[in-house]
């Protein structure tokens, strides 16, 4: 079965200090990124400008803000950032120009409902594993109000944002769906963070699932401690995700099946464990990748087996130890 492909448009608000940050970022300005793992510096040349920026963002901006005659307090959102892309799915097998030919139509479709003269910038990252676009602009109305507020609005609106966008990419992308808007879901937006995180979650788990490949009578004791301390890290960075997913009102239920075959396997385990894979998701992400992720997260701790939940359960010095033998 085809895996279906997502229109992704995220917003976030910037009011002072942090548009500096967002500025380094989109525009490579850092030598080093070692807070996202996931850029490649050697593509970076292959980023590119849909609209390049006239000057520093905030400086821009200000003069934005100043020639409308808006009044500014220290809360104010003086920089809203758009991050386009898709379900990487989506990419498969597009070359340079197809990508941006998409992001000239997203583009094309921001400029429907936003004035291009207050847009900061618009790059598109290619060094990074999913191609994406983040757009930056002047939360200004047409009248000349500062108002991120009645531009991005609240769910109603952002559900509507999101209907716009679809209608609008579909034309041209038919194979295009559209996600659930936080308005059905009832979710906040997740940050591009916490599928980052998720990335290195995915890292940690095919790790984990090499090491219980390649268990075997021979190698069963030193192979169990190699797992037990990769135990130590993941256990928590699948706890981390749960919270985090439930904090951004993604839909949980408990799952009694899971609770027993857990339950048989590990009592010591309680707290840690069953807290990490007690629970599932329920409704489908528009992003499909990070509930995949945490699904293939959870299934890999059943794969555990008794005697390396055995060694888990020693004190951190005892198997250091047996990892020395």
């Amino acid at each position: 079965m085809t895996q279906p492909h997502y229109a992704i448009m995220r917003f976030a608000k910037y009011k002072g200090p942090e548009i500096t940050n967002i500025e380094a970022h989109n525009e490579r300005r850092k030598e080093k990124y070692a807070s996202n793992p996931d850029i490649d510096q050697s593509r970076s040349e292959y980023n590119f400008h849909l609209i390049k920026p006239s000057g520093k963002y905030r400086t821009e901006a200000e003069r934005q803000i100043s020639a409308a005659g808006c009044r500014t307090r220290k809360d104010s959102i003086r920089v809203v950032e758009v991050l386009f892309t898709a379900t990487p799915e989506f990419f498969k097998g597009k070359n340079h120009a197809e990508v941006k030919a998409f992001f000239t139509e997203t583009l094309r479709f921001f400029e429907k409902q936003q004035a291009k003269e207050t847009i900061l910038s618009a790059v598109v990252h290619m060094d990074e594993k999913t191609p994406h676009m983040h757009l930056s602009f002047v939360p200004l109305t047409p009248d000349g109000r500062l108002s991120a507020k009645e531009i991005v609005g609240n769910k109603k609106k952002l559900t509507w944002w999101q209907d716009q966008f679809w209608e609008h990419m579909v034309q041209k992308y038919p194979d295009l769906e559209r996600g659930e808007s936080a308005n059905q879901t009832g979710r906040d937006h997740i940050p591009s963070r916490i599928f980052k995180e998720m990335t290195r979650l995915n890292k940690q788990r095919q790790r984990l699932d090499d090491l219980l490949s390649g268990v075997n009578p021979l190698n069963g004791k030193k192979r169990a401690a190699e797992i037990s301390k990769l135990l130590d890290g993941y256990i928590p960075a699948v706890e981390k995700m749960h919270t985090q997913l439930k904090k951004y009102n993604v839909a949980f239920t408990e799952t009694v099946t899971e609770n027993k075959r857990l339950k048989k396997k590990t009592t010591e385990l309680k707290q840690s464990l069953e807290t990490a894979t007690k629970t599932s998701v329920l409704k489908e992400l528009r992003d499909v990748q990070l509930r995949r992720g945490y699904e293939d997260a959870m299934a890999l701790l059943e794969r555990i087996p008794p005697e390396v939940l055995d060694e888990f359960r020693k004190p951190k010095a005892a198997r250091r130890e047996a990892g020395r033998d």
